[in-house]
């Protein structure tokens, strides 16, 4: 199994007046289109998806709609998941996992959370990375159990959108 993890990109401000409750919080218009950049990068590395999962907060949906965009892949066919909230223990996203058949699995959703999979993925004791937003990560899997991840690659977005010039 193939496995990339995306960060939500640019959300409105929590100290903005007009900010909405923390799952309501979307995307900028400037998030957007740096999100789109980055997305259409991970496509110029090869990026493909059998299943693309999402946080069901709105800027983790946004950031699954752009990516399905940009992959190719029928943004009504994103499935949503608590274990992919920025609270959810990455145990939970195994579990989901596991019970998966898709190969190339693409899940958007936020700090602390994908930092804590990575982690849980490879075997860390703790979270050793800290993804950018609209950053991504790419693991491989045998199979999908705690420790028998390979950490193949981990990208920001500023990476990713020169790959995609």
């Amino acid at each position: 199994m193939r496995l990339y993890l995306i960060r939500h990109g640019l959300a409105i401000d929590r100290e903005d007046p007009l900010c909405p409750p923390d799952i309501e919080r979307f995307l900028t218009k400037k998030g957007e289109k740096l999100t789109r950049k980055a997305m259409f990068g991970l496509r110029a590395l090869g990026v493909r998806a059998d299943a693309i999962l999402s946080s069901s907060y709105v800027r983790a949906t946004q950031t699954a709609r752009i990516a399905a965009e940009a992959l190719g892949f029928s943004a009504g066919k994103i499935r949503h998941t608590r274990a992919l909230e920025p609270d959810s223990a990455a145990a939970n996203l195994f579990e989901e996992l596991a019970r998966m058949e898709e190969e190339r699995i693409v899940c958007c959703g936020h700090a602390p959370n994908l930092d804590e999979v990575v982690a849980y993925a490879v075997g860390a004791p703790s979270a050793f990375t800290h993804m950018k937003k609209a950053g991504a990560a790419c693991l491989e899997f045998e199979g999908v159990q705690r420790g028998e991840g390979l950490l193949l690659w981990l990208h920001s977005p500023r990476v990713l959108r020169s790959f995609g010039h």
